[in-house]
């Protein structure tokens, strides 16, 4: 029976007393609850099933976004450019500060709001290749979302890495916190494989979207990704699965928190689009140009275009040409042949 209408899906729930999956979760309730007035409305014991309305598997994942401004420079150049993007993604500066510098430093003026048109640029460009790179796939994968505001409004950001190199594999910026921006980012973190790893683990949260987007990968693919999401509840290990398992949750945490680092001086995003672009900026940078501790201070993916560079704006500018020739093949080949693309 139809009971609620969602954004994306329509709730549907079993309500026969005599069903068998109801009977068996009754016999689990405690009977303090059962004697006290709709007791029982504390758990969740009827079937529920959800009907999305929009196919999450169909939706394209490497679309070119749209009305980012032109490589021409009028008056700067490319090396301008990328020392913007230096300034703003690996030092962190605000968008002011990133044009104070420039004045202080070399003598540039710029404003804050063509810095802003510099990083959509970049973004537009490099996110292609970000996204397409052939990333190493581990056996273990842990995810997990935290918010940002967009003028005001709480927003989400859900990041999934793969626990052994520590790349960001999956991302996704979302408006909601539903099971939909779940499967995009688990579709993301997926590319490129035909069927999942031997004794492959998704560590998440208590957060119910990963079950779900679980199912709807063993549903539209069947059983070669067929998985089961592994949670760490809470702050403590109050079950032996938190305690195997809480080095990946907090790994996860830390990624959220350095992330959040370098939000934290935009004070919030005017768009989401704008919170998209920046996202895609920090996930380049953290994966091909930032320095790793466990990695002995070096990058987490070595690209040969990019070590012969000596600086790092010489480094943005070999990434944005990587982007543009990531964008010049998919508009040659046309969508990939992998699974979850």
């Amino acid at each position: 029976m139809a009971k609620k209408e969602r954004k994306h899906f329509i709730l549907h729930k079993c309500v026969n007393p005599h069903c068998p999956y109801y009977l068996h979760n009754l016999k689990k309730v405690d009977k303090k609850n059962l004697e006290e007035d709709y007791g029982k409305n504390k758990y969740k014991l009827h079937y529920i099933y959800r009907q999305f309305t929009i196919d999450f598997f169909r939706m394209d994942l490497n679309s070119l976004p749209k009305g980012a401004s032109s490589l021409r420079f009028s008056k700067y150049n490319a090396h301008v450019m990328s020392l913007c993007l230096t300034l703003r993604v690996n030092l962190g500066l605000s968008l002011r500060k990133t044009s104070q510098a420039l004045k202080d430093l070399y003598n540039i003026n710029i404003s804050h709001q063509q810095i802003a048109n510099y990083c959509k640029t970049a973004a537009v460009c490099v996110k292609p290749f970000v996204d397409l790179y052939p990333y190493a796939k581990g056996s273990v994968f842990t995810a997990d979302e935290t918010y940002i505001k967009v003028r005001g409004i709480k927003t989400y950001v859900w990041l999934i890495m793969n626990a052994a190199t520590r790349s960001i594999i999956g991302y996704q910026v979302s408006d909601n916190r539903g099971v939909g921006p779940c499967i995009l980012a688990m579709r993301m973190a997926f590319q490129g494989l035909k069927k999942l790893p031997e004794n492959f683990k998704f560590i998440a949260d208590g957060y119910s979207a990963y079950p779900l987007a679980a199912m709807e990968f063993a549903k539209k693919f069947g059983e070669a990704f067929t998985f089961q999401i592994t949670q760490v509840i809470g702050l403590t290990n109050d079950d032996a699965v938190s305690t195997d398992h809480r080095p990946f949750k907090q790994m996860i945490e830390r990624l959220n928190r350095t992330y959040k680092a370098s939000y934290r001086k935009t004070n919030g995003f005017d768009s989401i689009n704008g919170a998209g672009y920046d996202l895609a900026l920090w996930v380049a940078y953290y994966n091909f140009l930032r320095p790793h501790k466990h990695k002995g201070y070096q990058v987490l993916n070595k690209v040969g275009h990019l070590e012969s560079a000596e600086n790092m704006p010489g480094k943005w500018q070999l990434l944005i040409f990587l982007g543009q020739q990531t964008i010049l093949q998919m508009q040659k080949s046309g969508s990939g042949d992998t699974v979850c693309s």
